[in-house]
């Protein structure tokens, strides 16, 4: 153990402790910016700096060790004169055109800059421009970029990815995208780990919401809206709503106060994903044994990244389209009809906490409907967010509505999708029940549920062993598609999701600086799909009428029309591991 002094209280750590960490058994939160707890802890933004005594220097304490006697001052005259000083010269190389800024609010560095009375700049403002194509999902300020370098540790430590690196060098010092790439050319899956861990507004995503206040102005457009699982867990979580109060009969009524005509439950195609998913797992499971395990396809992110790093492997993603995408078809197909209306007066939106999601939509050979687009925007829960703050709703005056039918009848197996090990845990109860004509117990399969980012688990169906495996977090992605490809692993069914925890950490939910949430909100729904009376995808009575009335039975011809798609039709760029030479390029990961 190490004894040392933290602002006159005495501490004792134990060997190898930063002095950040240390300051917290002293009582002390010291400012950073730039730092992200085993990610980043590189002293970039020298906001962390404290003084030791008997020293003539500052030093940051989220990079230095404790060491035994050290006299620590977090907040001495001469440090808050620096650590002023530093936060200034990080404004003067900042827009901080704040009113504007979609983090206004909710920004690091504007809390920093407030709670240190900077209200005057004492330095020149210089920043860089550089234009981007505002038509892509991600959308990258270089103005507003601080080069706290934590885009380049999440996608390189987490994602595996390293699709942002350090560009030039002294004051042309820049963050862009790496290997000389624009964004396009890039291999990027959409994740949005870059955004949600961006302490400032550099890092967002396109804005979408303007196209659905247009839509919902134009009187001979029905506006329908989805709602996606981990969007009900994180909604009001920046609205000042008591969580208990956070209902989701509560985001019902206040989407519908925002003018949609129709608002539906993602968890209704997330049970539809399930009947197709498992159908055509099971068709290939009894067909003999499998070359390769068939892949889960309801993550855009993680489809893009196989497409771009493993293509020989795409063939064995599931067929099935998310249930984004079932749903709009659903929407401009079945429930035009049963509107009695041109599927093209439709306009399908939805609410997700993905950004890939954006990009997902937008591929031609996804939508199957009559009309341009099956799904014609998306926003995040981000941008659900400001849309209900735009509307000035009152949340103490508005009563709770329920979902419209009959797209709004969902089960607990689907709300568990926007869990990590939710979409197999589903798939799996329902497969039970093909094979065997009995529903097994809700939570036999529960095995695959946590947060360690690769999971595996074998399981017993009328005598044939199934092998699953989960994982979430690309870098977890990798290393499971490496171990199979070395033959060191063999599973049947695999459930992979682009972000950290699944849908609900991903890179469209509100953004809390420095905290994961993604295992808190996972419990919520968890929690509901305990509660609920319908625990089985089989089992919604919506999903048995569309196929009655409709689809016929799961991958039917109409079905297989509808609600499937060839992930090969359209273009992904292949990583530079796959189109530079080896020598060329270093391998990190």
């Amino acid at each position: 153990m190490v004894n040392l002094i933290i602002d006159n209280v005495e501490v004792e750590v134990k060997e190898g402790t930063s002095i950040m960490d240390a300051a917290k058994f002293a009582g002390v939160d010291i400012p950073r910016l730039c730092f992200l707890k085993d990610l980043n802890e590189i002293g970039a933004c020298r906001i962390c700096i404290v003084e030791l005594e008997g020293t003539n220097k500052l030093i940051t304490s989220c990079n230095n060790k404790v060491e035994d006697g050290m006299v620590i001052r977090t907040n001495s005259p001469r440090v808050r004169k620096a650590r002023r000083t530093n936060i200034e010269f990080i404004l003067a190389n900042h827009d901080f055109k704040c009113a504007t800024c979609v983090r206004s609010g909710n920004c690091s560095l504007q809390d920093m800059a407030n709670s240190m009375s900077i209200f005057n700049m004492p330095f020149e403002v210089k920043y860089e421009k550089k234009a981007w194509n505002k038509d892509f999902p991600l959308q990258k300020s270089f103005e507003k970029c601080i080069k706290c370098m934590r885009c380049i540790q999440v996608c390189n430590k987490v994602q595996s990815l390293g699709i942002w690196d350090v560009v030039n060098s002294g004051y042309r010092t820049s963050v862009d995208v790496s290997w000389n790439r624009t964004i396009e050319q890039a291999d990027c899956s959409l994740c949005g780990q870059c955004i949600t861990h961006c302490p400032v507004g550099a890092l967002t995503v396109r804005n979408d919401i303007d196209k659905v206040y247009r839509a919902m102005e134009d009187p001979s457009i029905v506006t329908v809206v989805q709602v996606a699982p981990a969007v009900r867990t994180a909604w009001a979580e920046r609205l000042n709503i008591d969580e208990k109060d956070a209902s989701t009969n509560l985001m019902v009524a206040a989407l519908k106060k925002i003018g949609f005509d129709y608002v539906f439950d993602t968890n209704f195609s997330a049970d539809l994903t399930i009947m197709e998913e498992a159908t055509e797992f099971l068709n290939k499971f009894t067909a003999g044994p499998m070359e390769f395990p068939m892949f889960t396809s309801c993550c855009p992110g993680w489809v893009r990244f196989i497409k771009s790093q493993y293509p020989d492997l795409v063939k064995y993603l599931s067929t099935a389209k998310s249930p984004q995408q079932m749903f709009g078809t659903i929407a401009k197909t079945y429930y035009a009809k049963l509107l009695n209306i041109n599927p093209k007066k439709i306009f399908c939106v939805s609410i997700m906490p993905c950004t890939a999601k954006k990009h997902e939509a937008d591929i031609p050979s996804i939508n199957d409907s009559e009309a341009p687009k099956d799904v014609d925007v998306v926003i995040t829960t981000r941008g659900l967010e400001k849309m209900i703050r735009s509307e000035n709703i009152k949340f103490d005056m508005l009563e709770e509505e329920a979902f419209d039918m009959p797209l709004g009848i969902g089960s607990g197996a689907g709300a568990i999708f926007g869990a990590t090990g939710g979409v197999m845990e589903a798939a799996l109860r329902s497969a039970y029940y093909f094979v065997t004509g009995k529903d097994p117990e809700p939570d036999a399969f529960k095995s695959v549920r946590g947060q360690k980012g690769w999971r595996e688990s074998t399981f017993d169906i009328e005598g044939n062993t199934v092998r699953v495996a989960v994982a979430s977090g690309l870098k977890n992605a990798r290393r499971l598609i490496e171990a199979l490809l070395r033959k060191e692993v063999s599973y049947d069914f695999v459930e992979i999701m682009a972000c950290p925890g699944g849908c609900s950490g991903g890179g469209g939910q509100p953004i809390k600086d420095g905290q994961e949430l993604a295992e808190k909100r996972a419990k919520k729904l968890y929690d509901i799909d305990k509660k609920m009376a319908l625990r089985y995808s089989h089992e919604n009575p919506s999903i048995i009428k569309v196929y009655d009335d409709y689809l016929g039975v799961p991958n039917s011809k109409l079905a297989h029309k509808l609600l499937h798609t060839d992930h090969e039709m359209w273009d992904m760029a292949l990583s530079p591991r796959l189109t530079m030479v080896e020598d060329d390029f270093y391998d990190e990961y």
